[in-house]
């Protein structure tokens, strides 16, 4: 009787965790684009409509040099999140990877942690 009521506490605290673990993850989807661009005086922020300015930017300036130092994010709902350096890195790879040259949605999976987005996965949503 007593191993029972443990194993059920410890199953049920067990499946606690695995709740609370789903509840830190953030999914968006939209468009990857560069700091520069996105924020401040930047064209996609300075744009009439800002997320379809984010769809219409071109893979190419994107993954120019001094645009990448300037670091990732995801322009998703109106609203720029900007990716930690892992993100940026996993934006890179899945822009240079992606056949589209503007106009490429991608799902990305994570945590906001600092004010960042921690990503764990960057797809393409065809």
């Amino acid at each position: 009787m007593l191993r029972k009521l443990v194993f059920s506490l410890i199953t049920v605290t067990a499946l606690s965790f695995v709740v609370m673990a789903q509840d830190d993850k953030t999914t968006l989807e939209g468009y990857i684009v560069d700091k520069a661009c996105a924020t401040g005086t930047g064209k996609v922020a300075r744009a009439a409509d800002p997320q379809a300015a984010a769809a219409n930017e071109p893979k190419s300036c994107i993954l120019m040099e001094s645009c990448l130092k300037s670091g990732l994010g995801i322009y998703s709902g109106g609203k720029y999140t900007e990716f930690n350096e892992k993100g940026a890195a996993l934006a890179k790879a899945a822009l240079e990877k992606s056949k589209k040259d503007k106009g490429a949605k991608f799902k990305v999976i994570g945590k906001v942690t600092d004010g960042k987005l921690a990503v764990r996965s960057i797809t393409e949503v065809k």
